[in-house]
């Protein structure tokens, strides 16, 4: 980047920080995650580091936090209080240690391993709440305030004596400042959130929010009907007489515990950082299991007596760390639009992102679904933008950042020519609206609508084809990936479906990308694929509006409209072009969509004779008798839907379970609903059963359901 480029970009970044920063702490009113904030602080931090004759002494990245609400009286903390630094990797934790050595080693004549890393670390969960400091005299809580720019906070004692966690006599006669969080368990979140959306009120975003915005008020009755927790964690000043100071950390806890506080008891202790590392991974896997929100791990060294050694930076302690989760959510750049042709001749527009690392892996691509979710967004080629990733689910862009923009930046047009094979582009509603309420329509959009190739032809169609046929939910053929597809359609190899089971390896040792061994490994994959469930077939063919769930609804009631007797492509096709659209609608959940499109495709003479193709070649499908049955129906009649990620099974597995105790699968969420099976980072179908009142099942109630 240029020089002008580069300091226009850092004063566009310090001014949006500042705006988050003073809706976040001022107002408490923040209007996009925390993560957002991080994001952008990080980018500034980048560019200042790298740049040093842009710095300033006024610059966001020198400063925590901001001043006092004047509708609460202002108080001056006895302590200043701090904020520990962000780590988001093992090779940053690392780095931290060994500065840490340095430090002490500069600053004491003891030997660093004597004085502050031989008695190891005290890691402790980071909740994602709000910080509280307390103060008690002889025993008595006298004010309770928040933390504000660190020297100055606001009195929020009215409502923090509300919260029954929270002594309001010590069972030690002391005084002292205690620091700790205040939070809001997920499942009051989700009986406010209701309450909110009933009286036509703005839903919380997050416990935190709910939390802070519970003591902002002036009125401590609505503090004290929101169930809120706390949990303490740090001493900062103590006058008691008889009490000696504790010398470590996990002492202080104890200490607090003895106290009275309540003392979040998954703190650990670790003689090294390789323990921490395995508790890290651990906890990030498990982080959705309690009631209260975790954002990362809090690291200290024990040793108090290092503690003060190592001190302070001007914003923060040298002897602690937070060792932050993989956001899964984040700030780039837009640098390009591209458009992508699917199987169905869907015109999906891509946006190409300044690469940056989102829930634990790098990202440089995200979809924008069609020209209306563009135009919803107000995405432009150059925008910084928020995008979001959640478990395997393809990243989306959520926000966009408008304060960031310079003037440059281009709008996007859909194409009205196909960007493979030329041909008109044509727009489609994709499907057909459904009533909904007035509370449903302030929620929802009615409908979407797409671009289509007009070619049935178009090379990326076909193509597209083929890749969905061999994927996991289809034929699930081991080495047969996108790369080698659309090498093998290049080559002249396969043109359609039936020619992958024609493949020698007389035709592919010749291949770039295959040596001897993958060749055979790839013909053997495709023989041992040749026998599959009439469902995943059905839903490899790529019929449209024929999805996974739609497969399994024709396949399990195929005698309602066969003779029952599928053991091949071949009988396949002959006995489905016979079925009229009227008898696709008896079955229930198949729409005039879906019923049209099977009557289509199966009176498609070449489709007949791809499948005559593939039954002379081998392929055949699992007898009734050798498919997964149970008698027992404890699921008979239930609708599920699944959002999130799940820790016990796959995806496939759950839905598999579901099925085999009489249960259906939904993709989307509607009064008919009657379980939606929450994972970690559930998406907007999590939202949507909220506001419509559908049961909501963590996965350890899915389990047992069952299990």
């Amino acid at each position: 980047m240029e020089q002008k480029a580069v300091q226009e970009r850092i004063e566009k970044l310090r001014a949006e920080i500042d705006r988050l920063r003073y809706e976040y702490h001022v107002l408490d009113r923040p209007q996009t995650d925390d993560v957002v904030y991080s994001s952008l602080m990080a980018e500034l931090k980048d560019l200042e580091e790298k740049y040093p004759e842009f710095r300033s002494e006024t610059s966001p990245t020198v400063r925590i936090g901001g001043v006092a609400l004047d509708k609460f009286v202002k108080v001056r903390h006895r302590v200043r209080q701090w904020s520990f630094n962000d780590i988001f990797s093992f090779e940053e934790l690392k780095k931290w240690e060994e500065r840490v050595i340095r430090l002490i080693d500069k600053q004491s004549k003891v030997e660093s391993r004597k004085l502050g890393l031989s008695g190891g670390y005290c890691v402790e969960t980071k909740i994602d709440g709000l910080k509280v400091i307390l103060e008690y005299e002889k025993g008595k809580l006298v004010r309770a305030a928040t933390r504000g720019d660190g020297l100055v906070g606001e009195d929020v004692t009215h409502n923090v004596r509300t919260i029954k966690s929270i002594p309001l006599v010590l069972n030690v006669p002391v005084s002292l400042v205690a620091v700790g969080e205040i939070w809001l368990p997920k499942k009051e979140l989700m009986r406010l959130n209701a309450d909110r959306e009933k009286n036509n009120e703005e839903p919380f975003a997050n416990t935190r929010n709910a939390a802070a915005g519970s003591i902002r008020q002036l009125d401590p009755n609505i503090a004290a009907g929101r169930n809120l927790n706390s949990f303490i964690y740090d001493i900062d000043w103590m006058d008691g007489v008889g009490l000696s100071q504790p010398k470590t950390q996990t002492e202080e806890l104890d200490l607090l515990a003895k106290f009275g506080f309540k003392v979040n008891l998954s703190h650990k202790h670790f003689e090294n950082i390789a323990g921490i590392q395995a508790h890290y991974q651990e906890m990030s896997k498990r982080k959705g299991e309690e009631q209260y929100d975790i954002d990362g791990l809090v690291i200290k060294i024990e040793s108090k007596e290092a503690q003060e050694v190592l001190g302070y930076t001007g914003k923060s302690p040298r002897w602690g760390v937070a060792y932050k989760f993989p956001a899964e959510r984040t700030t780039t750049v837009v640098e390009d639009i591209v458009v992508q042709v699917g199987r169905t001749g869907v015109l999906t527009p891509v946006a190409h992102l300044r690469p940056v690392r989102v829930a634990g892996s790098m990202v440089s691509r995200a979809t924008l679904h069609n020209e209306d979710e563009i135009n919803r967004l107000d995405v432009r080629i150059g925008d910084t933008v928020v995008i979001q990733k959640a478990g395997d689910v393809i990243p989306e862009i959520v926000e966009v950042l408008p304060n960031m923009r310079n003037g440059k930046e281009r709008e996007f047009r859909m194409p009205e020519k196909c960007p493979i094979c030329g041909a008109s582009v044509s727009r489609q509603i994709t499907h057909d609206p459904q009533p909904m309420t007035e509370r449903e329509k302030k929620f929802f959009t009615h409908k979407s609508v797409a671009h289509y190739c007009t070619n049935p032809k178009c090379f990326a169609v076909e193509l597209e084809k083929l890749i969905h046929f061999v994927s996991r939910k289809g034929f699930d053929i081991d080495g047969l990936g996108e790369k080698i597809v659309e090498q093998l359609v290049s080559e002249g190899l396969v043109a359609d479906a039936a020619d992958i089971f024609e493949l020698t390896l007389g035709d592919l040792e010749p291949l770039e990308r295959f040596a001897e061994k993958s060749a055979i490994n790839l013909v053997e994959a495709i023989e041992k694929s040749k026998t599959i469930v009439l469902s995943k077939f059905l839903f490899a063919l790529g019929i449209r509006y024929v999805g996974e769930e739609t497969a399994v609804l024709v396949t399990s009631n195929e005698q309602q409209v066969t003779s029952g007797k599928i053991r091949n492509p071949e009988e396949l096709g002959k006995e489905f072009s016979l079925v009229r659209q009227e008898q696709w609608q008896t079955i229930e959940g198949i729409g005039p969509k879906a019923a049209e499109s099977l009557v289509n495709w199966f009176r498609d003479v070449e489709h007949q004779r791809m499948l005559a193709r593939m039954s002379d070649l081998g392929v055949h499908f699992l007898t009734n008798d050798q498919r997964p049955t149970t008698n027992d129906r404890r699921l008979g009649g239930k609708t599920f839907v699944l959002t999130g990620e799940l820790q016990r099974f796959t995806r496939d597995a759950a839905k598999d379970m579901i099925r085999v105790y009489g249960g259906k699968i939904s993709g989307s969420v509607s009064k008919r609903t009657d379980y939606v099976v929450a994972g970690e980072s559930p998406g907007s179908k999590y939202n949507k059963a909220i506001a419509l009142g559908v049961k909501i099942l963590s996965e350890e109630e899915f389990t047992q359901m069952v299990g």
